[in-house]
């Protein structure tokens, strides 16, 4: 008991309840400008390029595991199979715009990382706190799961481990979450495990949770390991929660309420993310080569389906919608990051990211930017030729990208006249707006 009044006296003097409450999404938030207009058939630009940080003398082999932008957008972060979290924070120069590192030498990494933080065991999920914010350092948390160890909430200014939230199972030993989501309140993490979610309050760390079985007693509901976790955008109280056993549940969020269930993935649920409005939801799977777009007012039959090359790998590959919620980017083992128009499911271009896996896609939450990360495990035995196998720059490795892009939608008939790659644009946008929100 009295571990756990500690840990709650931490959380409760690191991240003040009364200034997470008065971000609650009731209130009008605006953006600092609208997130302009996208040209996706001129090539993006690759601003910076990461790679030997990761490697280790202990995992010759070490590979990226996804790339996540900060709700602020003033960084990412990134998960490698090392269990090592980098945080990367976007470098500025004397005239406010972003440094350009282009005339950099080919082997060597744009910067280094602001912070490396290292867990303990496999890393399974993690997540930032959504309303985070680096002009608030009480905010910036971010919250992990690993196997064999409770939930983490990490210090990203520190790289301190604020506190911890555990789960017990039947013989009172602590039980690892496969998933974690903060509601979008940010007063909550839900956590998925085998079937069942429990919720922690962010205040009270320790081992105080609320549970909700999955599978009911009549054999209904959803089965397996909750492997994901979404929540509804828009704020209509709805969270899909995805399982290995191949289907995605919509539940309340206030009281878990199971709404419906929706089976159609090939291969274990993998990630599950609505839509800006919040109408649709889309769904993802290991070894299933689609990602399926559910209309959640009527789920008798898929809208449509968008392919990638993910037919062979058990790794779970994300993939992101950008701000205005029009296009959709994933990866896949052909190594390109594909865009899809989300209104007609189409395809709309490809651009070629990394000469391995690309596992991990995401779009800046408000600038034409974009980060990829790319990697896969290697299998096989060390010997005298085993340099052969050793991840490379352009396999193992972290990119950011810029595109090309219109300021406005009365602007989007042709690209900028600045540039194929719209970089001379965007500089001129970021010095006139700060990246700080």
């Amino acid at each position: 008991m009295g571990e756990e009044a500690s840990e709650q006296q931490l959380i409760s003097a690191s991240m003040d309840e009364d200034a997470v409450e008065q971000q609650t999404p009731t209130e009008a938030v605006e953006e600092p400008y609208p997130w302009p207009v996208i040209h996706y058939d001129v090539p993006p630009y690759r601003t910076y390029h990461f790679f030997n940080q990761f490697k280790t003398p202990s995992n010759p082999n070490n590979f990226l595991k996804g790339v996540k932008w900060s709700p602020d957008g003033s960084g990412f972060l990134t998960c490698s199979d090392d269990n090592t979290f980098c945080l990367f924070t976007l470098p500025y120069d004397e005239s406010g715009g972003l440094a350009d590192f282009s005339s950099s030498a080919a082997d060597t990494d744009s910067y280094a990382a602001s912070l490396v933080m290292s867990d303990g065991e496999s890393v399974y999920d993690y997540c930032w706190y959504p309303y985070m914010s680096s002009s608030s350092p009480e905010t910036c948390v971010f919250a992990s799961t690993t196997r064999d160890h409770p939930i983490h909430l990490w210090d990203a200014t520190t790289g301190q481990l604020r506190c911890t939230y555990r789960a017990y199972d039947a013989m009172d030993e602590i039980t690892a979450a496969f998933s974690i989501a903060f509601n979008p309140a940010g007063t909550k993490i839900f956590a998925g495990y085998n079937k069942s979610i429990r919720m922690f309050d962010i205040h009270r760390p320790g081992r105080d949770f609320t549970q909700h079985s999955t599978l009911q007693g009549n054999k209904e509901g959803q089965s397996g390991i909750i492997s994901s976790i979404a929540f509804c955008s828009s704020h209509s109280g709805l969270l899909a929660t995805g399982s290995y056993s191949q289907t995605t549940a919509i539940h309340r969020e206030d009281n878990m309420e199971l709404l419906y269930v929706l089976h159609g993935q090939e291969g274990g649920v993998t990630h599950v993310q609505f839509s800006k409005d919040g109408n649709y939801l889309y769904t993802g799977g290991r070894k299933d080569p689609y990602i399926l777009c559910w209309d959640i007012r009527k789920t008798v039959d898929i809208v449509y389906k968008m392919y990638r090359s993910s037919e062979t790998t058990n790794q779970r590959i994300y993939f992101d919608i950008e701000p205005r919620g029009q296009h959709l980017g994933s990866g896949g083992q052909d190594g390109s990051v594909h865009i899809y128009n989300l209104q007609t499911g189409q395809w709309v271009s490809s651009f070629r990211a990394a000469s391995d896996t690309v596992n991990g896609f995401s779009f800046h939450p408000f600038l034409p930017m974009a980060a990829s990360s790319s990697g896969h495990r290697r299998f096989g035995v060390l010997d005298d030729s085993h340099e052969d196998m050793l991840l490379t720059g352009d396999e193992n490795c972290v990119s950011v990208w810029s595109f090309s892009y219109s300021a406005s939608l009365e602007n989007a008939v042709s690209p900028n006249s600045g540039g194929s790659n719209g970089k001379s644009e965007l500089d001129e946008d970021l010095r006139q707006e700060p990246l700080s929100m």
